[in-house]
């Protein structure tokens, strides 16, 4: 089974299809699947994603139509690669830019070789808290939910591996960073534990997935592309017929 690209080939959605989406920053996993969904009628199918992004990161979402939607679990389980940066000396409660800092240190005695090291301590089999803006349930109620209404979330810590945590490149107050890692990674939770590792603050400020198991963001359709491409077939399939 090959994942569609940007070819002429005729999209079959109820034998299934694996899309590959670059998910566009602000957009939610489920508003993709939804948009997709809408495009799809009057066909009535199941779509699904495997693996949620954050409406602030954006990359590659796979999703499933049809037949294939039953493969979301094993897709879901393959191992993520991401790329981003993460901003030394403020740190938010949602970890991430979603929320405004409340609390800022000092940077300016970080050196590189401890940014190096930072980032080496994480490679193996660690333990980590999903952030508390995070979508993780509790109790039937989303983390975020209870979160946004200033509820104290007690989270459970998980266990994770982290196969490679490479630094690109240091522009202090970023960290430009490459991770591998297993399914149900918090990146936003390692940028926030790479500050207090450093004896600091920080928070993730952008993030990208670059491939999930063998799929690669470099093959993936932009959103808008893909919608042009079913309403295309679409049209053409009615005059046809």
């Amino acid at each position: 089974m090959e994942e569609i690209q940007k070819t002429d080939k005729v999209f079959a959605f109820t034998e299934g299809e694996v899309l590959l989406v670059d998910k566009p920053i602000t957009w939610t996993s489920f508003d993709v699947v939804g948009k997709l969904r809408n495009t799809m009628k009057p066909l009535k199918l199941k779509v699904g994603h495997a693996g949620t992004l954050d409406p602030l990161a954006s990359g590659l979402l796979i999703v499933c139509t049809g037949k294939l939607t039953k493969q979301i679990d094993s897709f879901q389980a393959e191992d993520k690669e991401y790329t981003g940066t993460i901003t030394l000396g403020a740190t938010t409660p949602s970890y991430d830019l979603e929320t405004e800092i409340d609390q800022t240190f000092d940077i300016s005695g970080i050196t590189k070789e401890q940014i190096y090291a930072a980032a080496k301590s994480f490679e193996g089999d660690i333990e980590q808290y999903p952030p508390a803006h995070s979508a993780v349930q509790i109790d039937g109620e989303r983390a975020y939910e209870k979160a946004r209404r200033g509820e104290e979330v007690a989270l459970k810590i998980r266990q994770v591996t982290i196969q490679k945590f490479e630094i690109e490149k240091i522009e202090l107050p970023l960290v430009y960073f490459k991770i591998k890692c297993s399914k149900g990674t918090y990146i936003r939770s390692i940028a926030h534990d790479f500050g207090k590792a450093l004896n600091n603050g920080s928070h993730l400020s952008s993030l990208r997935r670059t491939m999930s198991g063998d799929f690669h963001v470099d093959k993936a359709w932009n959103l808008e592309e893909l919608i042009a491409a079913i309403r295309a077939q679409k049209a053409e399939t009615t005059q046809t017929v």
